[in-house]
């Protein structure tokens, strides 16, 4: 090979080898992007949150309860006197609720279809055959079979009952409201049963449609659950080994004990009172103690709300680390084929470096033979 020859093929390499190592640059640095890519999805990972499945302690929850005659009370809170006195034998503030069945109160019954005789201007209100009057004033004669059919005493005992129910049913409602009264004979005991109806609710005209032909809501005697909240009343408690509440004794008040003189109290023989005289009147403190009964309850529903809540984000977070990892998989065999390319280049440019290195020998032996040949 000439001294041009060599010398073009030695730039030939040169340039190679420069363009060689320019693509190794490029795929560094495509290795850091990658290398970048990954951290970011790893530290994803790191800051993903574990859904904690719901426990069911959570949602148990345990009552006291104790009864008193018909009453069932529940304990609501059961608070330690900050201030209580070392000999102080209430050390607790105790809350609960009372909660009884009322046999006879006014509750809702089924709606009636009743029909007014104009209803722009209602005077007349029946429910198929029976007229109904207004609770508390005796109706007009042959209008009412049942009232028809009771003595002088007994009507006057009906109408004083359907003055008070008409006071049951304004509580219930809320209202001042008159009420109109029919009864209805229970077929399995035999008894004629009161069903009142608001005059407000008979006389709406937006009741009835073109029929003269109304809803309306109606109320009767039956049995409803009726409770109170009693505040603030000391007492104290006994606990089992375990820790739990058995048995709890609550200052109900302080009752007045009516205290007398006698002849042998040393005012009377003073003269300053009399036997037979009150004294001032002494407080004595009543207490009852009641044995308590432990419920333990499960809310179900808030239970399965939760654990649906939580299945749902465990099906999102387990979605998230399969998607990062199908990312990280990707990003990995991208890597893995720069890596493999840069490998290549790194061969290429040791055969270039080799040749280079011969293509020199060569250049070197044609400059020594060229100066051997002009010196001799």
């Amino acid at each position: 090979m000439g001294m041009s020859a060599s010398q073009a093929r030695f730039l030939s390499l040169t340039a190679r080898k420069n363009n060689v190592e320019f693509e190794g640059q490029q795929i560094n640095q495509q290795r850091t992007t990658l290398s970048n890519e990954s951290a970011s999805y790893y530290s994803e990972l790191c800051n993903m949150t574990v859904p904690t499945p719901p426990s069911i302690d959570d949602y148990t929850k345990v009552s006291y309860t104790f009864n008193d005659g018909a009453m069932t009370n529940t304990l609501t809170s059961l608070l330690a006197k900050s201030n209580a006195a070392a000999d102080d034998q209430y050390k607790y503030v105790v809350n609960y609720v009372e909660q009884w069945q009322d046999d006879y109160a006014i509750v809702a019954a089924s709606s009636s279809l009743v029909q007014v005789n104009d209803p722009d201007n209602p005077t007349e209100f029946r429910i198929g055959s029976q007229i109904l009057r207004q609770a508390g004033k005796a109706p007009a004669a042959g209008t009412d079979e049942y009232y028809d059919s009771l003595d002088t005493n007994q009507k006057d005992a009906l109408l004083k009952n359907e003055a008070y129910l008409e006071k049951m049913a304004q509580e219930k409602t809320g209202s001042d409201d008159t009420f109109y009264v029919r009864y209805v004979k229970n077929t399995t005991t035999g008894n004629y049963e009161p069903y009142l109806y608001a005059k407000t609710e008979l006389t709406s005209k937006e009741k009835y449609n073109n029929k003269n032909l109304g809803s309306i809501p109606c109320y009767s005697l039956g049995s409803t659950t009726q409770t109170r909240e009693i505040l603030h009343k000391d007492g104290s408690v006994e606990k089992d080994s375990s820790g739990r509440y058995v048995a709890i004794t609550i200052k109900l008040q302080n009752a007045t004990k009516e205290v007398k003189y006698t002849e042998d109290d040393d005012e009377v023989k003073a003269g300053t009172a009399k036997a037979g005289d009150v004294k001032t009147p002494a407080q004595e403190e009543v207490t009852r103690t009641y044995q308590l009964t432990t419920t333990t309850t499960t809310d179900e529903e808030a239970y399965n709300d939760a654990m649906n809540e939580y299945n749902y984000k465990q099906h999102e977070y387990d979605h998230k680390i399969q998607e990062i990892n199908s990312k990280l998989e990707i990003v990995q065999q991208q890597d893995k084929q720069l890596e493999l390319k840069l490998k290549q280049l790194d061969t290429e440019e040791n055969a270039i470096s080799t040749e280079m290195d011969a293509v020199k020998k060569v250049i070197s032996k044609n400059v020594e033979s060229s100066f051997k040949t002009f010196n001799a």
